[in-house]
């Protein structure tokens, strides 16, 4: 029995037979997890602003406003909050692209005043051990029932009254350049919120 001799032509249709049957099971395996992929986000979310604001009763996700800014990629995402119908505070989304290795996203939870509630990171990409603790009580708060009108959201070695983390100052600038931007948003908006559930 003779050998069948290996074309160029052979080895085509192989590799071309081999990347059609790779990418059509890619994408089936991604249209199967499309679905709770989103659902763990949304649940993560949902989450992230329980845990930024006070109690409140309306439905944030479906009441979202977002706002066109040129500091950030997409939109930001503001979460008016009500409770019997009284504005509680907001949910805002800031991000800063600055961060050691990129993205930094944090949610940040304002009272009616301004003032900070508490704040989430939703995102980041830091050096473990160092930017990585910005998730951390120690970090996070520092920033807990200040209001930045008169707490200057900035590190300490730019004049601010922020203490960065320990060798990961990059990382620090970053969450507070997010959580200023989310505070900015907030202030330009606020007033419209505080009406939008009457």
């Amino acid at each position: 029995m003779s050998k069948k001799e290996s074309t160029f032509l052979n080895m085509a249709l192989a590799l071309i037979v081999i990347t059609l049957v790779a990418g059509f099971s890619l994408g089936f395996v991604n249209d199967l997890t499309m679905g709770p992929k989103a659902e763990a986000k949304l649940a993560k979310k949902v989450n992230a602003l329980k845990a930024v604001l006070p109690e409140f009763d309306n439905d944030l996700v479906s009441e979202v406003v977002k706002i066109k800014t040129p500091i950030a990629k997409d939109s930001v995402e503001v979460y008016p909050a009500f409770k019997s119908g009284k504005f509680v505070g907001a949910a805002v989304i800031g991000a800063s692209e600055k961060g050691f290795s990129g993205l930094v996203k944090i949610m940040v939870g304002f009272k009616p005043d301004g003032g900070i509630q508490n704040i989430v990171v939703l995102e980041q990409k830091e050096t473990p051990g160092l930017g990585t603790k910005m998730k951390e009580e120690k970090f996070l708060g520092q920033f807990r029932d200040k209001n930045p009108t008169d707490y200057d959201l900035k590190v300490s070695k730019d004049g601010g009254e922020v203490d960065a983390l320990t060798g990961a100052t990059i990382s620090s600038r970053a969450f507070t350049e997010a959580a200023q931007s989310a505070y900015d948003e907030y202030m330009k908006i606020k007033d419209s919120l505080t009406k939008s559930n009457n």
